[in-house]
């Protein structure tokens, strides 16, 4: 098994985390992460924010419980403006870019050895108030990251077979 398989496999939602602070070491690999994570047309129509301030961070939990008290919680939004636009049916292609640029912020953070969970569960409106910063950006996802205080869910090694997810044609 290669290296990338290895660390797919490794990886879980992680939603139980120690206050030891992630090193800005860290936080800077993970950003690296994300700026090079491909963009349709490489528009980049993304934004992160970082949040570390314990204020902020509780604040945080009026827009979702789900930060699980992480030292750091990364935001991603994107710009649907700034995005490219399929020209067959219109389909903006932001959403979809924000969430590649998660998927490097989780796998880099497991990589790294932290721990880190997609959170998908929050009041938007809220989270723009709590975080004016967001200003007109679209948040599409926070990521909760930290040390890890724990272990996968018994339902983490669960897949479907290979014959139940791809059909080839």
């Amino acid at each position: 098994m290669n290296s990338f398989l290895t660390l797919a496999a490794n990886r879980y939602s992680c939603r139980s985390f120690t206050q030891e602070p992630v090193s800005e070491e860290d936080i800077k690999t993970i950003l690296e992460a994300a700026q090079l994570a491909p963009t349709a047309v490489n528009r980049q129509p993304v934004h992160i924010w970082v949040v570390q301030n314990q204020e902020r961070r509780n604040q945080l939990k009026q827009a979702t419980p789900y930060t699980y008290d992480a030292p750091v919680i990364f935001i991603v939004g994107c710009c649907p403006e700034d995005a490219w636009v399929r020209k067959y049916d219109g389909k903006n292609g932001a959403e979809v870019d924000a969430s590649i640029v998660g998927t490097h912020i989780m796998m880099e953070a497991a990589d790294l050895g932290l721990g880190c969970t997609w959170v998908g569960s929050f009041d938007p409106k809220v989270l723009k108030e709590v975080l004016p910063e967001l200003g007109e950006w679209v948040p599409v996802a926070m990521f909760p990251v930290g040390h890890i205080n724990g272990q996968p869910s018994p339902r983490h090694s669960e897949r479907k077979a290979l014959d139940e997810l791809v059909t080839r044609v």
